[in-house]
């Protein structure tokens, strides 16, 4: 089935491709993510949705978890992700290319509905989180991750110089994408829509992604190509003063003595938290009267 012609909060089409930066990301942070889903005691036979499954290899995990009998699909907007993930795709996965709020599966199919890093990509996550959560059986469970809901530490020896260049990283997505303060917090809110959601016994749970020096060939390449080469740079030049954008500009050099990533004092600190919901079964709804 063909994604519907659209454009999420941040510019998401069918056409959009940030294939490589998440093949990178599950290469770096697999040990979390696949503590996460251990988290879920996910069994042989369930059947599970990776809802924005991006370049699959969540997906592949999952799809290993419910092996032989259960079922794994993925669904996502972007062609270039599933053609990628298409390549790896287990004999009990299947994919879906379409818009998370106007998905054509089945209500109640799901056992487990696991979504990462997408719902602040719609224009409406509470909308999504809904729609979502009505594709769960009974019991089903609901799970929102999002990385980076606390401040991600780069610089151990120097705090000031992180907190301004992650201000005018905001600043810069504010003036891209047009959008407000609350837009680029609301990210944190996963708690509250899966409470919007109607979904019981909602809880957290966060994963510390820790790496410091040496840092392992998957750290280095996420590490360097989705922020220190991505993120920052040129594009944060008009948000910083000159003398910390010159510093950033050698912290970011790999041919400067300087270079954060080859500095043996490199520490770099991100969480990953997972909102976790579960579908309201009549005992659920009268135990909250």
């Amino acid at each position: 089935m063909s994604a519907t012609v659209t454009s999420g909060r941040l510019g998401d089409t069918p056409e959009r491709d940030y294939s490589r930066k998440l093949r990178l990301f599950s290469a770096f942070a697999e040990p979390e993510l696949r503590a996460a889903i251990a988290s879920l005691q996910v069994e042989p036979g369930m059947r599970v949705l990776d809802a924005g499954c991006g370049t699959g290899e969540t997906l592949g995990w999952l799809a290993a978890r419910v092996a032989p009998s259960g079922l794994a699909v993925g669904i996502d907007l972007s062609t270039s992700h599933l053609d990628a993930a298409r390549a790896a795709l287990p004999p009990n996965a299947l994919l879906l290319q379409a818009d998370l709020e106007r998905s054509p599966l089945l209500a109640a199919s799901f056992d487990l509905v696991w979504s990462v890093n997408t719902v602040h990509h719609l224009r409406d996550p509470a909308a999504g989180t809904r729609a979502l959560a009505s594709l769960l059986r009974p019991g089903g469970q609901l799970a929102l991750g999002q990385s980076s809901l606390l401040p991600d530490m780069y610089f151990a020896w120097d705090a000031r110089l992180e907190r301004v260049t992650t201000e005018a990283v905001r600043a810069y997505y504010r003036d891209r994408y047009h959008l407000s303060e609350y837009d680029l917090t609301a990210v944190r809110g996963l708690l509250g829509v899966l409470h919007q959601a109607g979904l019981a016994n909602v809880a957290t749970r966060t994963f510390l992604i820790e790496r410091c020096a040496p840092l392992d060939t998957r750290a280095r390449d996420w590490l360097l190509e989705a922020i220190f080469r991505g993120t920052w740079g040129e594009r944060l030049r008009p948000y910083l003063t000159g003398v910390d954008y010159e510093e950033l500009t050698r912290l970011c050099d790999p041919q400067h003595p300087q270079f954060a990533l080859h500095r043996p004092d490199f520490h770099f600190i991100q969480t990953l938290t997972l909102a976790v919901g579960e579908h309201a079964t009549p005992a659920d709804t009268h135990r909250t009267q």
